[in-house]
């Protein structure tokens, strides 16, 4: 029965959408996108190399290593403070030489970012109210009042995180463009995992929502044939 099957989608999109939300710097190994330099230059022999991974609530930098003439100097590896809305730090930005992230990376902009745990909160009272559509005295029947308001949360839930995917490309699109304009290829930016887990959130979603209105509709014509039949009621 496929509303039997609407729990478990919705438990795999509240899982992905709960470790998105407490991606970087909670969870360093999840992250939007990240940021890595490699550069050298002939004038003084010098060197660059480090490396910057962004998530929903702040970044974090591997320890920046300079090298000028033979002598090495070492920033230590550091975090942002774990907040809403943030924005990169001009002296990270300056020492991989792509200031102009300071001004595309704003507060505004990240604090967009909130959406993740708010899917995240939806998708759990969905959770929590798609347990109780199958009925344990009558598995072949469900409860009304549990799909559909399964069916309106999963929805709403839906639509942000599809919204929520949508802005993580955009986001991380746009500091691609600016870092290609700026760092002249000295500079490299990688997708992290949290967008495509936000994506898997997104299809788990539609799917939990296709099978609550199949077990929707497939109640409605049990009903129709029962009643035809002259059957007892459903609820």
């Amino acid at each position: 029965m496929l509303p039997a099957i609407t729990p478990f989608f919705l438990f795999v999109a509240f899982l992905l959408l709960l470790l998105v939300s407490l991606s970087l710097p909670i969870i360093k190994s999840i992250f939007l996108f990240q940021l890595a330099a490699n550069s050298s230059a002939s004038f003084l022999d010098s060197s660059a190399s480090g490396q910057v991974r962004f998530g929903v609530w702040g970044y974090c930098t591997s320890p920046i290593t300079v090298e000028v003439i033979g002598v090495d100097h070492e920033t230590a590896a550091q975090c942002s403070s774990t907040h809403l809305g943030y924005q990169f730090d001009s002296n990270v930005a300056n020492a991989l030489h792509v200031s102009g992230l300071t001004d595309t990376i704003s507060r505004t902009l990240s604090a967009v970012l909130v959406l993740h745990p708010i899917a995240c909160a939806l998708t759990f009272v969905a959770l929590v109210t798609s347990l109780f559509i199958t009925r344990r005295q009558s598995p072949q029947t469900i409860s009304r009042p549990a799909a559909f308001t399964t069916l309106g949360v999963a929805l709403l839930a839906a639509v942000i995180t599809t919204i929520i995917f949508l802005i993580d490309i955009i986001f991380v699109a746009v500091v691609r463009h600016k870092v290609d304009d700026e760092s002249h290829s000295v500079l490299h930016l990688s997708w992290g995992n949290a967008v495509w887990m936000a994506l898997g959130a997104t299809i788990a979603l539609w799917a939990a929502i296709v099978t609550d209105c199949a077990g929707i509709c497939g109640f409605r014509r049990r009903v129709s044939r029962k009643s035809a039949n002259g059957g007892g009621n459903y609820y």
